[in-house]
């Protein structure tokens, strides 16, 4: 129990020769640095409220100002007209009493000084905000868009959908609702305008993600996926040392807000960071990890240093060598968060509020984040390639439906060979960072496959949580045993359907099976060409794959997402006049002007002129107001398809180049509709696009290898018509085939 005597700073006993103390200097020379870097933690964040409480002027310009002013009081001139007077008229009796009238001059000039600089500061905020609420810049044509033009956008992208008869009947809503209900209920959204940081946020947030009591799994957390050709170590425990630190050294980064902004491509507008501090646990010093049944607590951090990748790897083996079992009821214990809301939220009142059950769910919910030792291999390697990325993606969307914490903001599932994944719940943030760059190319593994850094070999051993879930047989035998002895009840206990915690996470678990099961997931590389091609053309990479994509919207306050809406009249002129084999001149023609509509319309999604989010609010006002038949309709429609592009950061740290094998497989979600389809793509590279394309096993008209084969053919009958020469070039090849030629 080493740990636990340097765990003590002192001890004193009390013999007939008096008090014998004994200090430990270790553990108070630890205790001393912890509260060092302590204070160092407090004073940087303080430097850093004070710069972002003057931005866009600097703590230095302030001096710069008093030295002004006094300079120009000097020359026996009055920059205030009159105000340094009128300040030092009113200062306090006590001070005109302790200064001379030359103090008195100086402190008012100080006092004026400051203000204008305030002063200074708020006109330039102001201006910098009218600045960046300009985004006319994306449009050739200017102008404000009104709730009449996005009424008619609306109409327009409904068009291709509806039957000539529901589009009459859908423009008579229309007209209906913006000449009675519709200015009432956008004076509504107008007056939230201006108290609320975002009109749409909050309810977007509440509504959408929070509201919903079915499971989430499946439904709403998406997941990342490894590199796709390379694992950087086959080490599992090193590899879950070098993801875990590369987290928490991007955690630090955001807690000291030395993370460069965001901005939008090829400009110098920011993005606003809203989602990067959307954080309520970011200094915890903890993580919670999950290995065969168990869960446990694992400090990274030692009286405020982090622990280096070695040591958390030595940890994490601990972990992996740890022999002990489940506690009754623990091992499948994570299926609650995998099954529906409402039995989660009962179970957790009645049975994880108090004792050990809340400490420890207290734990894994105010851990950094969790981490999942999986006891599986995964990745693209093997006799079935296509085969093995569908089960990986599977694997980090849903598991087992008990050996991830869906409702953790992100779960990180390390393999059993050193593949990786992440699963992330969506209500907090789209698209979190995953720091596959930090982990392989900043921090590196050795020769052998381990992680870098010194060892403290006497850490604490990471900490296995308890828990107090009882057996209902046990409990209902006991009650017998003690007011039915001369009974055997055995066969019908053995027959009795379980209650309370444990019948709840069987439930749970079946309802998230069934779920799970259902789920077909296809990942494929796309690898006949990719950006470079594209780009040769003269086409933008989002105009060739014409998605139905949650555009980014952080150009404002806390923005999220918008919808562009790719179904126009004329993608479906261009897609039916491919489909008739029209002459190559005319469907090049329709191509061009279906991306100029879909370019218009992402703009207009970026730039707040979406249709969608906004139609979501006036329905939610509406519900608080009256019932009308337009937004009822507009809200009820089946969104069959749904796709998104992951973005492809860090992309400073890779040299594709140099290490093209080092290509991220990005990641995907589920399902939009029970008959419908989820499609994920990213453009990695200038030869490379991933695709993820999933759907349900029980509607017989989706099909996630048939809709991937489709997207392959569209792929190359559009670069057919574009490309002067439909024969793929010799560098579309993958890395991995190129390399065999080498």
């Amino acid at each position: 129990m080493a740990e636990a005597h340097q765990a003590v700073a002192f001890q004193f006993t009390i013999t007939p020769e008096g008090i014998d103390l004994q200090l430990s200097y270790q553990a108070l020379n630890q205790i001393l640095l912890s509260g060092v870097r302590s204070w160092k933690k407090r004073v940087s964040r303080m430097r850093n409220g004070v710069i972002k409480g003057v931005y866009p002027a600097s703590p230095s310009s302030w001096l710069f100002v008093v030295i002004a002013i006094l300079a120009t009081m000097y020359m026996r001139s009055d920059p205030s007209m009159g105000l340094i007077t009128k300040i030092q008229q009113h200062l306090p009796l006590s001070l005109h009493v302790s200064l001379s009238s030359q103090g008195q001059t100086m402190l008012s000039a100080l006092l004026f000084s400051t203000l204008l600089w305030l002063s200074l500061i708020l006109a330039l905020r102001f201006c910098l905000k009218l600045l960046l609420s300009y985004h006319q810049w994306m449009f050739e044509q200017h102008g404000r868009v009104s709730n009449t033009t996005k009424i008619w956008v609306y109409l327009l992208s409904a068009r291709p959908l509806l039957t000539d008869e529901g589009y009459e009947r859908m423009t008579k809503l229309a007209a209906q609702f913006e000449n009675n209900l519709g200015n009432r209920l956008q004076r509504y959204l107008k007056l939230k305008a201006l108290w609320a940081t975002n009109y749409v946020s909050d309810w977007w947030e509440e509504y959408i993600y929070l509201r919903s009591r079915g499971p989430i799994m499946v439904n709403s957390n998406y997941y990342g996926m490894d590199f796709l050709y390379v694992s950087p170590t086959s080490v599992q425990a090193a590899r879950a040392g070098n993801t875990i630190t590369a987290l928490l050294l991007y955690r630090r980064k955001v807690n000291r807000e030395e993370l460069k902004p965001s901005r939008v491509p090829g400009t110098v507008i920011p993005l606003c960071a809203a989602q990067y501090v959307l954080q309520h646990w970011q200094d915890s010093e903890f993580i919670a990890v999950y290995h065969r049944g168990r869960y446990f607590r694992l400090w990274v951090y030692r009286a405020g240093r982090l622990l280096s990748p070695r040591e958390i790897e030595l940890q994490i083996q601990r972990i992996l060598e740890d022999l002990s079992v489940p506690l009754p009821g623990e091992e499948k214990l994570g299926a609650l968060t995998a099954g529906d809301r409402v039995p989660w939220a009962q179970i957790r009142k009645q049975y994880f509020s108090s004792g050990i059950n809340k400490r420890s769910l207290d734990i894994i919910e105010r851990s950094a984040f969790f981490v999942t030792l999986d006891d599986e291999e995964q990745g693209m390697k093997g006799d079935d390639p296509v085969g093995n990325l569908d089960r990986y993606a599977k694997s980090i969307l849903h598991g087992k439906c008990y050996d991830r914490w869906f409702d953790k903001s992100f779960s990180i599932v390390i393999y059993k060979n050193g593949k990786s994944g992440l699963n992330a719940e969506h209500s907090w943030a789209d698209a979190p960072t995953y720091t596959l760059a930090t982990d392989a190319f900043q921090l590196g593994y050795t020769e052998d496959g381990h992680c870098k850094g010194d060892v403290d070999r006497s850490l604490p051993l990471p900490q296995k949580l308890t828990w107090d879930i009882p057996s209902e047989q046990s409990v209902f035998s006991w009650f017998h045993n003690l007011c039915f002895t001369d009974i055997n009840l055995e066969p019908v206990i053995a027959v009795l359907p379980l209650s309370g915690v444990q019948a709840q996470v069987s439930v749970s678990l079946a309802v998230a099976q069934a779920l799970a099961d259902d789920v077909d997931c296809h990942v494929f590389p796309f690898r006949e060409f990719g950006k470079g091609q594209i780009k040769k053309l003269r086409v933008r990479s989002r105009w060739f794959l014409f998605d139905l994509r949650g555009v980014d919207d952080r150009l404002f306050r806390e923005g999220r997402t918008e919808t562009v809406r790719s179904c126009s009249n004329e993608s479906c002129a261009f897609v039916k006049a491919l489909e008739a084999g029209e002459a190559g001149e005319q469907c090049r023609r329709l191509f061009r002007q279906a991306s100029e509509r879909h370019q218009n319309l992402y703009r207009m999604a970026m730039t707040g002129a979406g249709i969608d989010r906004h139609l979501f609010c006036l329905y939610v006002v509406s519900k608080y107001w009256a019932s009308t038949p337009f937004l009822k309709e507009v809200l009820s429609e089946p969104w069959r398809l749904s796709t998104s592009q992951t973005p492809v950061q860090q992309m400073e740290l890779f040299d594709l180049k140099n290490n093209p094998e080092f290509i991220s497989l990005g990641g995907g979600f589920g399902p939009v509709a029970d008959d419908g389809y989820g499609v994920s793509y990213i453009i990695v590279g200038e030869e490379m696009i991933n695709f993820h394309v999933s759907s349900k096993h029980s509607c017989s008209e989706t099909d996630s290898h048939r809709f991937g084969r489709q997207i392959t053919k569209a792929m190359l009958d559009i670069m057919t018509v574009l490309s002067a020469d439909a024969k793929p070039s010799s560098s579309s090849k993958s890395p991995t085939q190129s390399k065999k030629q080498l």
